[in-house]
C-alpha cells in the first residue's frame, strides 16, 4: 500500500519520535541507577572521611576495644558496635565504682587478650582487697565456628540451626562475679550477653542475661531494694518482664542436688529477640546500667559491720554451693569451656579464692544462718507486681 507523500513524512517522524523517547528513558534509567550508586558511594566515601576526623576516647574504658576502632567507627549503626561499646562502659563504670569503696586504693589488673579463632576480652580482677576478696568482670567479643556440641545445645531451645555442622557465629557479653571480705555484704553476679549464628545463609540473633544476688545473711531491706531496682529497670520497657524474669531466675539458679536456691535470686533471661532488634538492645542496656545502684549501696552500709569467726565459716559454706551451682549447673560456663579456644582463666574467675565444704553440716533451727536457708528453700517475691 502507497501512502502520499505527506502522510509517509507524517509517519517517519512519529518513529522517530518514539524511538528517540525509548531510547532517552533507557538513557534516563540508566542515568538514576547511575546516580543512585554514586550517591551509596557518595553517603560512605563521607561516613569514611567523618570517621577518620574522630577518635574513640579509650579512656572510657578498661582497656582498648577487641575490634579495631575505625571499624566500630564506620559501623556505629550495627548491633554488633553498639553491644561492644555498650558492654565496655558498663565494665569500666563497674569496675570504677567498686575501686571507689576499695580503703588502700586497690586497683583491678586489666587483663587484654585475643583469641587465635577470633576475638577476645578484657578480664579485668581485683584479688585480696579489704573490701572485696575477689572481683572479677570481664567482657568478651568472639567470633569462630560453634562446634556441633553447641548447635545441638541451642537446638534444644527452638533455635533454627543446621544440625550436625559447624556454624559461623559472633557474640558479646559482659560478666562480672563479686565476692566481698565481709560476710554480711552479699555476692553479686551479672551476665547480660548479644549472640548472632549464620545457618542456611540466614542470621538469628538474640539477647541473653541477668542480675542476682547471693547474700550470706538475709536482711530484707536490702532484697527489697535489690529486687525494686530490678524491677524498674524491666518496668521501664515492659511491666511483664519482672515477673517473668524473675521467676525464670529462681527456676534457672537453683542447686537441684541440695534442693535450695543459690541465692535470692534477680533476674534472667534468655533468647530475647522481640519487639525488634533496638527495643530489645535498649531493655539490655538498661538492666546492665540498673547493676551499680541495685548492689553499691549495699556493698556501703554493710561493708563494716561486725563479724567473727562464725561468720566466716559460714561465708564459706555458702561459697562452696556457689561453686558447685558454676561448675554442675550454669550453662555459660559450659558453654565456655566447650568452645574452641576458650580461656579457661577468664571463664573461671566467677569462682571465690576460698570455699568449704563440711561433712552433713546442719544449722540451727531460728538462728540467722536458719532463717536465710528457709529463703533458699523457698523462694519468695520480694516487691509487689500489681
Amino acid at each position: 500500500m502507497s501512502f502520499p507523500k505527506g502522510i509517509r513524512r507524517a509517519l517517519a517522524s512519529l518513529a522517530s519520535y518514539q524511538l528517540t523517547r525509548r531510547t532517552s528513558r533507557r538513557h534516563m534509567q540508566y542515568l538514576m541507577i547511575g546516580i543512585g550508586f554514586a550517591t551509596t558511594a557518595s553517603v560512605s566515601f563521607v561516613q569514611m572521611e567523618a570517621a577518620k576526623k574522630r577518635k574513640l576516647n579509650i579512656s572510657l574504658y578498661m582497656a582498648e576495644p577487641i575490634t579495631d576502632a575505625n571499624t566500630l567507627l564506620n559501623n556505629e549503626e550495627d548491633m554488633r558496635t553498639k553491644m561492644e561499646l555498650m558492654i565496655m562502659k558498663v565494665q569500666a563504670e563497674f569496675c570504677q565504682a567498686l575501686e571507689a569503696e576499695e580503703y588502700a586504693g586497690q586497683k583491678f589488673k586489666v587483663d587484654r587478650w585475643l583469641r587465635t579463632e577470633g576475638g577476645g576480652g578484657i578480664t579485668c580482677v581485683l584479688q585480696d582487697g579489704e573490701v572485696f576478696e575477689k572481683a572479677g568482670v570481664n567482657i568478651s567479643v568472639v567470633t569462630g565456628m560453634l562446634p556441633p556440641g553447641a548447635v545441638q545445645q541451642m537446638r534444644t531451645r527452638g533455635k533454627k540451626l543446621a544440625e550436625g555442622k559447624k556454624l559461623p557465629f559472633f557474640a558479646a557479653g559482659i560478666s562480672a562475679v563479686i565476692h566481698p571480705r565481709n560476710p554480711h555484704v552479699p555476692t553479686i553476679h551479672f551476665n547480660y550477653r548479644y549472640f548472632e549464628v549464620e545457618s542456611d545463609g540466614e542470621k538469628q540473633w538474640w539477647f541473653g542475661g541477668g542480675t542476682d544476688l547471693t547474700p550470706y545473711y538475709l536482711n530484707e531491706e536490702d532484697a527489697i531494694h535489690f529486687h525494686k531496682t530490678l524491677k524498674d529497670a524491666c518496668d521501664e520497657h515492659d511491666i511483664g518482664y519482672y515477673p517473668r524474669f524473675k521467676k525464670w531466675c529462681d527456676d534457672y539458679f537453683r542447686i537441684t542436688h541440695r534442693k535450695e536456691s543459690r541465692g535470692i535470686g534477680g533476674i534472667f533471661f534468655d533468647d530475647i529477640d522481640t519487639p525488634s532488634q533496638e527495643e530489645a538492645f535498649k531493655f539490655v542496656t538498661s538492666c546492665a546500667k540498673s547493676v551499680i545502684p541495685s548492689y553499691l549501696p549495699l556493698v556501703r552500709q554493710h561493708k563494716n559491720d561486725d563479724y567473727g569467726d562464725n561468720e566466716r565459716q559460714w561465708q564459706l559454706l555458702r561459697r562452696g554451693r556457689y561453686v558447685e551451682f558454676n561448675l554442675i549447673y550454669d550453662r555459660g560456663t559450659k558453654f565456655g569451656l566447650y568452645t574452641p579456644g576458650a580461656r579457661y582463666e577468664s571463664i573461671l574467675m566467677s569462682l571465690p579464692l576460698n570455699a568449704r565444704w563440711e561433712y552433713m553440716h546442719t544449722v540451727r533451727p531460728n538462728s540467722k544462718e536458719g532463717k536465710l536457708l528457709e529463703v533458699l528453700q523457698n523462694p519468695k517475691d520480694w516487691v509487689s507486681t500489681a
